[in-house]
């Protein structure tokens, strides 16, 4: 079921998929199955959902953003690994960072990487408070994330970690349109620009929006703030 539906999608949507490659989703499918039984990933276990909904979701990335060779991108609060660990698979020459603030999730993301062949940084902490550091600061082509946070927000645990000419793609929902409007100081003040918005719908006919923010100047020191902060008071 999964190898079918990413086939089907990759073939009406232009992206070159190998049987390699679904061979490793089908793997990534039955580790979060199996490892979702010991410890809290994901509420979707059913198989045409986790195709859909976590691995169609995540590659979907690769229709709206043109993603360089060899870039390096850091997947922020990346979960059970997505949007990350797909966008590995279907492309190999990203090098891969997955950011997360429980250390379980990361136990997990280590047992799929190493089970798939994977090769990325997994670090555990918190994105407002790792973005400080000269280590990440700054340092990424790309910031991805499909985090639940609103797009305000988002854009300030994020954009930090991208460098000036890198981007940040945030995966939202129906309201994204509506999320980047509210976004537009937050997205200035940080240092971006809007490159593009795409909006599609998944075969499971729900709305997607990927939003593309450019960056053109670095973040401001004071950026970004306590995560209290951040939630409490955006930047609007």
């Amino acid at each position: 079921m999964i190898t079918e539906l990413l086939n089907k999608w990759c073939a009406e949507n232009n992206i070159p998929i190998s049987s390699g490659q679904t061979a490793a989703f089908e793997k990534y499918a039955s580790l979060l199955v199996e490892w979702n039984k010991k410890i809290n990933l994901t509420a979707i276990t059913e198989e045409s959902e986790i195709a859909v909904k976590h691995f169609i979701d995540s590659i979907s990335l690769l229709k709206a953003v043109d993603i360089r060779t060899d870039a390096s991108l850091i997947d922020i609060g990346t979960g059970a690994g997505f949007p990350g660990i797909p966008l590995k698979i279907m492309r190999p020459d990203i090098k891969l960072t997955l950011l997360d603030s429980l250390n379980k999730r990361l136990i997990f993301l280590d047992d799929v990487c190493s089970s798939l062949g994977i090769e990325a940084e997994l670090i555990h902490g918190r994105a407002e408070e790792l973005s400080q550091n000269k280590k990440y600061r700054e340092k990424f082509d790309y910031a991805v994330s499909r985090a639940v946070a609103n797009l305000p927000a988002l854009c300030e645990y994020c954009i930090p970690y991208v460098r000036v000419g890198g981007s940040f793609a945030a995966m939202k929902g129906p309201d994204g349109q509506a999320e980047l409007e509210a976004a537009s100081k937050a997205i200035s003040t940080l240092g971006c620009t809007v490159s593009k918005t795409e909006t599609f719908t998944l075969p499971d006919n729900i709305s997607r929006t990927i939003i593309e923010l450019r960056k053109v100047s670095p973040t401001p020191p004071a950026y970004p703030r306590r995560s209290t902060k951040i939630n409490k008071s955006p930047i609007l």
